[in-house]
C-alpha cells in the first residue's frame, strides 16, 4: 500500500521534559507508535518528524526513518499538527515521492495498537473517506454541566437537569492518538477535519491524555491493568 506513518516529535516539551522519549514502562514512549505502525502493516514507510538529534537516534534504532529534519518554523511551542503534516508531504512531493493515504500518530500515544491502525485505514480506503478520526464519548453527559455565575453555581443547560443520561445525544472527542488522511484531500483542502470525516470509535479504557506527570503515571497504571485483562 501506498501510504506513509508520520510520527510528530519535536524535541522541546516543557510540562514534561523530553516527554517523546521518557521511559513508559522500560522503553522510549516513542516506540510504542513506532511499533505500532511497523506491525500494522498498512504502510510503505513509517517517518519520524522531528528537530531533535537524540530523537533520531532512538526512533531510527526502533525501525522508522528521519529522511529530513523538521524546520525551525514548525519546531516551535506554536506550530500545529497541520503544518508538520503539510511540511512533510510538501517536502516528500518535492522529492517526487507521492503517497495516496497517510496516518498521522503522536508519539506519546502507547495505547494506539496496529490492529486499531490497520482497521482505521481499512475503512479510510473502503469507506473513500477524506479522514478517519478516532473519538471516545465523554463519560459525563456534557449536557448536564453547571458553571459559576456572579460566585454562584448553576446548570449550565437547566433543560437537562432532569433527563436520563441514556436519552441524551452522545457527545465525542479527539483521542489524541492519530489520524488516517486521504493525501490528495489533504493537499487539496489542507486541513485534518476535512469535508468527509468518519468516527473511529475508541473505549475510555484505552485512551488517556498525557500532559502532566500525574496523567503519565495513571497512563502506566492503565497500561498495566490492559496487559494483564489481555
Amino acid at each position: 500500500m501506498n501510504a506513509l506513518a508520520i510520527i510528530t516529535a519535536r524535541g522541546g516539551s516543557k510540562r514534561i521534559p523530553r516527554k517523546n522519549i521518557k521511559p513508559f514502562l522500560g522503553k522510549p514512549i516513542i516506540e510504542y507508535s513506532i511499533d505500532a505502525a511497523i506491525s500494522s502493516g498498512m504502510f510503505s514507510e513509517v517517518m519520524v518528524s522531528t528537530d531533535d538529534q537524540e530523537i533520531v537516534d532512538i526512533s531510527t534504532k526502533a525501525g522508522a526513518t528521519v529522511p529530513f529534519m523538521r524546520s525551525e518554523k514548525t519546531a516551535n511551542d506554536y506550530a500545529t499538527t497541520l503544518d508538520v503534516l503539510l511540511e512533510v508531504i510538501e517536502e516528500y512531493e518535492s522529492r517526487g515521492k507521492h503517497f495516496d493515504y497517510m496516518c498521522c500518530l503522536y508519539p506519546t500515544a502507547p495505547f494506539v495498537t496496529a490492529d486499531a491502525i490497520s482497521e482505521a485505514m481499512n475503512i479510510l480506503i473502503d469507506k473513500q473517506a477524506d479522514t478517519v478520526f478516532p473519538v471516545v464519548k465523554f463519560s459525563f453527559p456534557p449536557q448536564r454541566c453547571m458553571i459559576v455565575k456572579d460566585g454562584k453555581l448553576e446548570a449550565k443547560w437547566p433543560e437537562y437537569t432532569q433527563t436520563r443520561s441514556q436519552d441524551l445525544e452522545p457527545y465525542y472527542h479527539d483521542c489524541g492518538q492519530f489520524y488516517c488522511i486521504n493525501v490528495n484531500s489533504f493537499l487539496e483542502q489542507r486541513k485534518i477535519m476535512m469535508n468527509n470525516v468518519l468516527p473511529f470509535f475508541q473505549d475510555e479504557i484505552n485512551v488517556q491524555d498525557i500532559d502532566t506527570m500525574e496523567d503519565w503515571a495513571i497512563a502506566e497504571m492503565k497500561y498495566k491493568i490492559l496487559k494483564d485483562i489481555k
